[in-house]
């Protein structure tokens, strides 16, 4: 399995693209349109607390106040509260937790208003990035994430990642991490530590207790509100969460970009660090990996999959729904719910890429087909499982319903990936049309489809609106070219001004259509 990432920067935006095998897995964009991320820190004001929500209102210096739950505040808010006045005012110097004296942690069922006042200064970390019109979802109780662990400042209790499998080097990861770990620091061992030896376990824990001393230090003259920890770069970031041994290729096409991930990768996997390529070509970097196309593909209402089936994907404002169709697909060789389990087994690996790519969150509601035996139920579940288990946002999934309905939550902590892929429709009719790209690849599932049905010893002749027939057979090598190479069969194209921008047909010899 090859993972390589490739990076694209422009004057406004940062696009990284994460493939697997060539496929587009992950698509993330830093904008940088409010300089909000998930992870930072920031010194924070209490705006009012309300006691009909149990939650504050905080003045973070974003347009709207962030909102801060009595659960997100941490059992030890006190402690924490204590510490931010003793180290503004000068009388903590050491920010070691050593020597410091924890106060009574707070009541998990008590009020917003016996624990925090309005103009009290606060530490807040960013949970969730300002979504639509809501403000940051924020919370009090600190992380400062590092390669193989978590830090958790006042805190003493030491937790593995339940992906980690085997009891044995879970108990070893823990016992390595209590002889390491400072006094008053909880840490969270995670997945990737999975292996390590203690000295790059130890190595971890001294970066993250230097950022930590790096915090408090701009904590004594900090304004309220300020940001005092920034999360990394997103490059180095999504390098922390997502990069292991598998990576092949980092391509990056920007030289600040390719200094700082050097960089990185220097600091954290160094034998690693020749597979990042500084690219340069005429060519766009996304059109050279083909990564252009696989957006223009799979971000429209509808996604299409092998074997002619397809995903009809909405969005509501209080839930996403996934409805999954056969299409034209028939196979006479098995019966129906056979051929209805296959297309929910494609349809499950397919919608836990969607679920990734297309980052999105809440509630999704997934209208699989309808199969009657238990046990097909019972493998498509457990299928979904185990394609959702490289996500890295926490999601659940409810086994199918009564009426062939699943259930799935996944975090959202960022807007959703949203990718336009429509265009103006070139007929001048008004309504706006799919790119020519989409199309094509429904032209070239429908030929493959008719190439395996009908044999290729008969002449095939596709009909189509004149523009589609250009892009079709312009350029060298043309995309029907293409089709040769790959068919060995030539296929006639038939330009039709009858036809609307999207209309296609095959037809043989006699003029007679060609069904799948």
């Amino acid at each position: 399995m090859n993972r390589e990432l490739i990076v694209r920067s422009d004057s406004n935006s940062v696009d990284f693209a994460l493939l697997k095998d060539g496929k587009l897995i992950e698509l993330h964009r830093d904008e940088n349109e409010h300089n909000f991320n998930v992870g930072d820190v920031l010194l924070a004001k209490i705006r009012k607390p309300v006691t009909g929500l149990n939650a504050a209102f905080v003045n973070v210096g974003y347009e709207k106040d962030a909102f801060l739950h009595y659960h997100d505040l941490g059992p030890q808010l006190n402690s924490m509260l204590k510490f931010i006045k003793g180290v503004r005012s000068g009388k903590i110097k050491d920010y070691a937790l050593k020597d410091f004296p924890f106060e009574k942690e707070i009541d998990k069922n008590g009020s917003i208003k016996d624990v925090v006042k309005p103009n009290q200064a606060l530490l807040v970390q960013i949970v969730k990035e300002p979504i639509s019109t809501k403000g940051p979802r924020i919370s009090s109780e600190l992380s400062i994430a590092g390669r193989f662990l978590v830090m958790v400042p006042f805190s003493d209790r030491v937790s593995v990642s339940q992906k980690i499998s085997s009891s044995q080097e879970k108990d070893r990861l823990k016992r390595l991490v209590q002889s390491i770990k400072p006094k008053g620091f909880g840490v969270i061992i995670r997945t990737v530590a999975e292996g390590k030896k203690v000295a790059e376990l130890d190595k971890d824990l001294e970066n993250l207790m230097s950022k930590w001393t790096s915090m408090c230090k701009k904590l004594r003259n900090a304004n309220t509100p300020s940001k005092v920890l920034v999360e990394l770069n997103r490059a180095s970031s999504i390098l922390r969460d997502v990069f292991n041994d598998t990576f092949t290729g980092i391509h990056v096409d920007d030289e600040t970009l390719y200094n700082q991930i050097t960089d990185y990768l220097h600091e954290i996997a160094p034998e690693k660090e020749s597979i990042v390529k500084l690219y340069a070509s005429n060519v766009p970097i996304f059109e050279k990996f083909g990564i252009e196309r696989q957006i223009k593909t799979s971000f429209g209402r509808t996604a299409s999959m092998s074997k002619g089936a397809y995903l009809i994907i909405e969005h509501t404002e209080a839930l996403h729904v996934i409805d999954v169709n056969s299409g034209n697909r028939s196979n006479k060789a098995k019966n129906q719910e056979d051929t209805a389990l296959e297309v929910n087994i494609l349809a499950a690996s397919e919608i836990a890429r969607q679920l990734r790519l297309r980052d999105m969150g809440g509630i999704i509601v997934v209208d699989f087909i309808d199969m009657v035996r238990p046990e097909h139920r019972k493998k498509l579940f457990n299928h979904l499982r185990d394609e959702m288990k490289d996500d890295r946002a926490k999601h659940k999934i409810l086994p199918p319903s009564k009426f062939g309905l699943v259930q799935i939550t996944r975090q959202r902590v960022r807007p959703e990936v949203n990718i336009k892929t429509t265009e103006a429709n070139p007929s001048g009719e008004g309504q706006e049309v799919e790119a020519p790209i989409v199309l094509i690849e429904k032209i070239n599932d429908t030929l493959e489809r008719i190439l395996k049905s009908n044999g290729k010893d008969k002449p095939i002749t596709l009909n189509a609106h004149p523009f589609i027939a250009a892009y079709l057979t312009k350029g060298f090598p043309s995309i029907r070219s293409k089709w040769f190479l790959e068919y060995k069969k030539w296929v006639k194209v038939m330009p039709r001004d009858a036809y609307t921008y999207l209309e296609y047909r095959f037809t043989d010899r006699d003029g007679n259509l060609i069904t799948t």
